[in-house]
């Protein structure tokens, strides 16, 4: 028995693909693209949480939230500060929704 699957494609937020109001799912893609470059960031540090946690402004348990993907502890600006205080500039882009 051949069973064929049903490919959908994709909006390019894949909050809005699970469901997420227009509005949401801008605000947690946004957030989660500031998340993965502080993670990113953290990798290439190469230095324990603790140290990490001070480099970016915040407390190693904080830091330990962010690593853990506990994107709903964050807000777009607490991110956005965390990048600051790291040295690293944050630049947005605002265009009409297709």
């Amino acid at each position: 028995m051949s069973r064929k699957l049903k490919i959908e494609t994709g909006s390019g937020n894949v909050f809005r693909d699970l469901g997420f109001d227009e509005a949401e799912a801008e605000n947690l893609k946004l957030r989660s693209t500031l998340m993965i470059r502080i993670i990113k960031l953290v990798d290439e540090l190469n230095v324990t949480q603790s140290e990490a946690a001070k480099v970016l402004g915040v407390t190693q348990p904080r830091l330990n939230q962010l690593l853990k993907g506990k994107i709903q502890l964050f807000s777009v600006d607490a991110l956005v500060n965390m990048l600051a205080s790291a040295g690293m500039r944050v630049s947005v882009t605002v265009k009409r929704a297709a």
